[in-house]
């Protein structure tokens, strides 16, 4: 088994309507079949994208989905006090690290300061 990774929501909904590169889109179906996890955030996100789809709501189902949690939500208070994230990236970024998640995503910017958090750009093929 590779890393563990933690799927953005950019990313899913990049996925599902079809805005990644062929590389982009392969990378991402190996992340899924390999382990298909998303933090509670990222499942509220995909949902309340405005164009979510039926489809979209089937597929999301099937994550693994991670849960708010006292580590989580300790890391996430210990992010906000030291970065200026908006309160979900926060939250998506304390699961990853809580749980020792690679997070998948590509909004690297957003979240390349928070130390101890691994990150994959999938959108950076080079």
């Amino acid at each position: 088994m590779g890393k563990r990774c933690l799927i953005d929501t950019n990313v899913l909904i990049d996925g599902q309507s079809g805005r990644l590169s062929e590389e982009s889109a392969k990378r991402l179906a190996e992340i899924i079949n390999e382990s298909f996890t998303i933090s509670v955030i990222s499942y509220i996100e995909f949902l309340g994208y405005k164009h979510a789809t039926s489809s979209m709501e089937d597929f999301i189902g099937l994550a693994d989905l991670i849960t708010l949690d006292k580590k989580i939500i300790t890391t996430t208070i210990d992010i906000r006090k030291n970065h200026r994230i908006k309160l979900p990236d926060a939250m998506i970024a304390a699961t990853g690290i809580a749980h020792d998640f690679t997070l998948v995503t590509r909004n690297i910017n957003d979240f390349n300061a928070i130390p101890d958090l691994s990150i994959e750009n999938i959108y950076d093929t080079n």
